[in-house]
């Protein structure tokens, strides 16, 4: 059976009716509105009846819905992390550190423009990572990781430049919740940061690891090369 809408037919007493929403407009509200909460508390604090409120449906209607609040919790991380991967697809043009500076303004402004998304997706979540909620989590990074090789021609990393762009990858996470706190520096100047952060520490990896050296030499000479 469909979902009844709150008044149908004609507006009475000069009352507008409200729009039937589909089923799946509807979870996408209730999502929304999980979202929102589970940014700002954690999971175990937020209770179906904060999510039906502040979605102003029933809490019936979320069981309905999602059948409990670990399930609606595991579709709140989805929704942000398939809104990310989607949003994070490799440009095809430009000079690799180019296109990575075009991925990390497209990362920055989903922060920006999906806050509770993203720190739901980042920071809510139990401190036990295992499961369903940590292969979400892990699936982004993952994707992540992927991307950045590519742009850098590196899709099999020796272990020595794996471990640098995951402890680059985690510093730009923790960069993107310090800065949605904060707001003290602006959006551009954080990004230019963190692809001068990254030109060091590929440098220093350099030193331990001639594949990586190799490839920031290359990378260098990309940048300095006008063509």
């Amino acid at each position: 059976m469909g979902e009844r809408t709150m008044t149908g037919g004609k507006p009475r007493n000069g009352q507008r009716t409200r729009r039937r929403l589909s089923v799946d407009e509807r979870r996408d509200e209730l999502i929304e509105a999980a979202l929102q909460l589970f940014s700002t508390r954690p999971p175990e604090d937020v209770s179906i009846d904060d999510v039906a409120a502040a979605a102003g449906a029933s809490r019936a209607l979320v069981y309905h819905y999602f059948g409990g609040k670990y399930e609606l919790y595991l579709a709140a991380l989805t929704n942000a992390a398939n809104q990310l991967t989607d949003l994070l697809k490799p440009p095809t043009e430009g000079k690799p550190l180019e296109r990575l500076r075009i991925s990390l303004e497209r990362y920055f402004g989903f922060v920006e423009s999906h806050a509770a998304g993203y720190a739901a997706l980042l920071r809510g979540g139990p401190a036990d990572r295992s499961g369903e909620v940590g292969e979400i989590v892990d699936g982004v990074r993952s994707m992540l990781l992927e991307r950045i090789l590519c742009a850098f021609d590196a899709e099999s990393p020796p272990p020595i430049l794996r471990i640098t762009l995951r402890s680059w990858m985690a510093s730009v996470e923790t960069a993107g919740l310090d800065w949605l706190e904060t707001r003290d520096i602006t959006r551009p100047t954080l990004e230019n940061l963190l692809i001068d952060q990254l030109i060091v520490l590929l440098e220093v990896a350099g030193r331990h690891d001639p594949a990586v050296a190799t490839l920031f030499n290359k990378l260098v000479e990309q940048e300095l090369n006008p063509s």
